[in-house]
């Protein structure tokens, strides 16, 4: 890793940058309640990794803070072996902010971020022995390319369940099985897992629609009522047409819930519930590559526990539906060979 240079030989007092830092930390707190879903300052569970909330809550950190996490980011296995003043020296900044860091980020303090980053560091070694986490570059073959592209997607449904709220889940889940009417947003590559969403919960019987156009967002967000449910989609959690729309619903007593990838993203103020992702942006198509495949994997979550809830009904709709759609299908098996006419509708 090159970030190693970033620590130097020789330890020097840091104390002349806490005059900066105080004014740098003050938007910190700013955010805080922002997200009613998620609790951002419990530890997380000892499996999960840290880097995934730390990548998560970094917008919402003070600049100094956010000097540390991307210390700890670029070079993880290096901090975990580095003293707290060296990392301080690092990130110029103080050993006060480093523990304040650790504590905004839900670890507790400097030794238990260093045991988290050595444990992360060990699962990862032992996940794969290739280092396909790196950007997609001109000089990449196809092939290169298709393995960055499968090692992102993969690692991105990987580290969304690792650190997805299952309590939270269950809620959301809940919720919308005895929901009157379930409306879900998202524009541009959000609108494609919202119509996913709608697609799946109408294929069981609960009535749901998905919007991407913002007039029609508003209005819809406009006629909810309590026991309804208004599901925004936004990766970064700050679009404001969503955010918008979630808005409208709630003060029409519409239960919200959001999917993004960052819990105190602007989109957190407006929702009852939020559920998140653990995507990392890429060179190409930043935020809506392996961001999408880890808000469907989210979406197929909470699909099948709704479904659960209703099981014998839901298993009846998808058989109508299947049998609906039956004779739209050519007759013929993944394998080539002809289907008998009452099979496999």
């Amino acid at each position: 890793m090159s970030t190693v240079s970033k620590f130097p030989t020789d330890v020097a007092d840091t104390g002349d940058v806490t005059t900066v830092e105080a004014a740098e930390s003050a938007p910190a707190a700013a955010h805080d309640s922002g997200s009613r879903g998620t609790d951002d300052s419990t530890s997380w569970d000892a499996d999960a990794s840290p880097l995934v909330r730390i990548r998560s809550l970094l917008p919402g950190l003070a600049k100094a803070e956010q000097r540390v996490a991307n210390v700890v980011l670029e070079d993880p296995s290096s901090v975990a072996r580095r003293s707290i003043t060296e990392v301080a020296l690092a990130a110029h900044t103080s050993e006060t902010t480093v523990t304040r860091f650790c504590k905004a980020v839900g670890v507790g303090g400097y030794p238990q971020l260093r045991i988290a980053l050595a444990a992360d560091t060990a699962r990862s070694q032992a996940r794969t022995s290739r280092d396909l986490g790196g950007e997609i570059t001109a000089e990449d073959d196809l092939a290169s390319v298709v393995s960055k592209v499968s090692f992102a997607d993969a690692r991105a449904v990987e580290e969304t369940a690792e650190q997805l709220d299952i309590a939270t889940l269950t809620r959301v889940i809940d919720l919308v099985a005895n929901a009157s009417r379930v409306d879900v947003y998202g524009v541009g590559a959000s609108a494609f897992v919202a119509a996913d969403l709608q697609q799946k919960l109408h294929r069981i019987g609960r009535v749901s629609f998905s919007w991407s156009d913002t007039h029609i967002m508003l209005t819809s967000a406009a006629v909810l009522k309590g026991g309804d449910i208004a599901v925004g989609i936004s990766h970064t959690g700050a679009t404001t047409d969503t955010i918008e729309a979630l808005r409208v619903a709630r003060e029409h007593g519409a239960t919200t819930v959001a999917l993004t990838n960052f819990p105190r993203s602007p989109i957190t103020d407006v929702s009852d519930y939020v559920l998140t992702t653990a995507a990392r942006e890429t060179t190409f198509r930043s935020g809506a590559t392996a961001s999408r495949i880890a808000q469907l994997t989210v979406i197929d979550c909470l699909f099948i526990g709704v479904a659960q809830r209703h099981l014998d009904e839901s298993v009846s709709a998808l058989d109508a539906t299947r049998d609906a759609v039956g004779t739209h299908r050519l007759g013929v098996r993944p394998d080539g060979r002809r289907r008998t006419r009452d099979a496999g509708k």
